[in-house]
């Protein structure tokens, strides 16, 4: 299925500085998608919103918004923080959630844990046997 979302349908979700192209977050959320989100029973529609908020969270994730806190005389601005995976932003949050395969929060618990790591073992060696075998006898 071709997954189809334009920059105005991502700035409907996320507040966009004036000039900001969204066509490169618009690139990697369709590229994510179209990678983790392959269960065959997914709907252009379902995969489309899928796209449409992991774009923007994409594109937060580049341009953090700012959060605001005031109480009285007193306020704070928040830039961002730290956290690895879709759960930095309400909006990649909102694409695991539509995501009812999964695919996106397994990839997302991966990220937190560094990636897959794989180990393995080699034997170069030959068995006690085969060593005997090859000793030569004075």
């Amino acid at each position: 299925m071709t997954i189809s979302i334009t920059s105005e349908e991502v700035a409907k979700i996320v507040k966009v500085k004036s000039g900001d192209d969204l066509t490169p977050f618009i690139s990697v959320g369709t590229l994510v998608v179209e990678k983790h989100c392959t269960d065959a029973a997914f709907t252009a529609t379902e995969l489309n919103e899928i796209a449409k908020w992991l774009s923007a969270h994409f594109y937060l994730i580049y341009n953090p918004a700012r959060l605001n806190e005031r109480a009285s005389v007193v306020s704070k601005q928040i830039e961002s923080r730290v956290v690895l995976g879709f759960d930095v932003t309400r909006h990649g949050q909102m694409a695991m959630r539509l995501d009812w395969s999964g695919a996106l929060s397994a990839l997302n618990e991966q990220a937190k844990k560094g990636g897959v790591l794989t180990a393995g073992v080699s034997w170069l060696g030959v068995t006690y046997e085969k060593l005997d075998d090859m000793l030569p006898l004075d």
